[in-house]
This record gives C-alpha cells, structure tokens and sequence, in this order.
C-alpha cells in the first residue's frame, strides 16, 4: 500500500509517517520499482502502536523500549510493567504539578471582585507582588 493509504488506515498525515521512519520507529518500507514507498500490515500494526503509544503522552524513548521488548524474543511481560509503572509516576508527578498550579490559580482568583475597577484587580496585584521563583527542576520525563 502507499503512504497515503497507511496514513488513512493509521488516523495519521504522511509527514507523521515520515518522521517515525526518521526516528526509526517505524521500519523502512520496500520500494517500488517507480522507487515509491511500499508499506504492508505490519507498519499498519506498528504504527497503530506507536500512535497509541504517544496518545498516552509516552516519549519516544519510551515507546522505543515497548516496540524492542516486543520485538524481542521470548521474555516476559516484566519490563513492559515497569515502563508502564515508571510513566504512571510521571504521571502522577505531572497532576502533582498540575494540582499545585490549579491552587495558585484559585488563590488569585479569590482576590479579585466581579466589580472591582482594574487599578484595583487583586489578580493584576497579585501577579505583580508576588515573589518571582526560579522554574523547579520538573520531576516528569518530559523535562
């Protein structure tokens, strides 16, 4: 099939397609004797994976690690668990994150009437008097 096709079937554009060739997540599909692209099933499963696999915000490295440990022979379902456990923690870290900053939000919200002229928008004070803190060194995988 063509890449068009596959960028249908995979709910994708070809530029994604492209890219995970690139990133060799995706492996390079035969050639035509017009030297055009020629892809199968089995790019439309790897893609399908890779694709799900980014919808639940994994990195490439991530997804890298599941694609060789499935790829791979035998073995057993014990490092696919800790790839998922470990991204679970970021997760977690990242609503931790998320939550605190939601607080900070409600807290500036809090100081500011409907009917308050702006000169005195608690909002507007808050954000120019509250003390300036260096970024946190963020606990995700994302950086």
């Amino acid at each position: 099939m063509k890449i068009g096709e596959l960028a249908k079937l995979a709910k994708c554009t070809t530029e994604t397609i492209r890219f995970y060739e690139r990133e060799a997540l995706l492996p390079p599909p035969d050639r035509t004797a017009g030297n055009y692209r020629s892809y199968n099933s089995g790019h439309v499963d790897r893609l399908r994976f890779i694709r799900n696999c980014r919808a639940l915000d994994m990195t490439h490295d991530e997804v890298r690690a599941l694609l060789a440990a499935s790829d791979g022979p035998g073995g057993t379902c014990e490092s696919v668990n800790a790839l998922v456990d470990e991204h679970i923690a970021h997760v977690d870290a990242r609503i931790a994150e998320l939550t605190q900053l939601r607080e900070q939000l409600a807290t500036l919200r809090n100081r500011c009437g409907e009917e308050a002229p702006l000169e005195q928008c608690g909002i507007v004070e808050g954000l120019t008097s509250m003390e300036t803190v260096a970024p946190k060194a963020r606990a995700t995988h994302l950086g």
